[in-house]
């Protein structure tokens, strides 16, 4: 009879093989993470600066006659501005990860980025939207003023409807989708820290 009593359990455990993380694919992931980031970061730049000069052409070739006017276009320009200001903060945290950095400095770095992204996505996008929505109000009123009754009514409709279409619709669809890239690119670096420490 074999005496099962002699059994080094801690022995085999460390002898059994363990599948360490696939780095490769991780880093993989991280560099398309990294490259779609920074493209949507420079794309979002020209449009908003595309955006600011047209609303800036069409102040100065039109000369618009009410003070209402006025002061939507520069709420408009103002939103896009301080908008664009918090959005270029993440430009130096999408640059800084590099292949360099330890697995403990990209998941910090990740979570780092994921802050600043809610925050973009909730309080800028909330001041942003606002703004922009009261700007382009005041900005219409002039013109609306010349229209009917029933096409000032469809102007300003059909254009509130599209920002609440935007703030209701698309606006959380993309936030989601972006909370979900980093959520798991965080997940696999917890899940390789964690397998790395065992």
């Amino acid at each position: 009879m074999i005496n099962d009593n002699n059994i080094d359990f801690k022995d085999l455990w460390k002898k059994q093989s363990v599948s360490q993380p696939d780095m490769s694919d991780l880093l993989v992931r991280l560099s398309k993470f990294k490259k779609t980031a920074l493209r949507c970061l420079w794309l979002t730049n020209i449009m908003l600066l595309a955006t600011s000069a047209i609303i800036i052409f069409i102040w100065i070739h039109f000369q618009p006659q009410f003070i209402s006017t006025k002061i939507g276009i520069i709420l408009i320009i103002l939103a896009m501005a301080v908008y664009m200001f918090v959005y270029n903060k993440l430009l130096n945290d999408y640059k800084n990860i590099d292949a360099t950095q330890t697995n403990q400095e990209y998941l910090q770095k990740l979570i780092l980025i994921k802050k600043k992204q809610q925050f973009l996505q909730t309080k800028m996008m909330t001041f942003y939207f606002i703004a922009l929505t009261l700007g382009v109000c005041l900005y219409m009123y002039e013109y609306a003023g010349r229209m009917s009754v029933l096409g000032a009514s469809l102007t300003y409709g059909i254009t509130l409807f599209w920002m609440l279409f935007n703030w209701f619709y698309i606006r959380p669809k993309q936030a989601k989708k972006q909370q979900d890239k980093i959520n798991g690119l965080i997940e696999k670096f917890e899940e390789v820290n964690h397998q790395l420490e065992e």
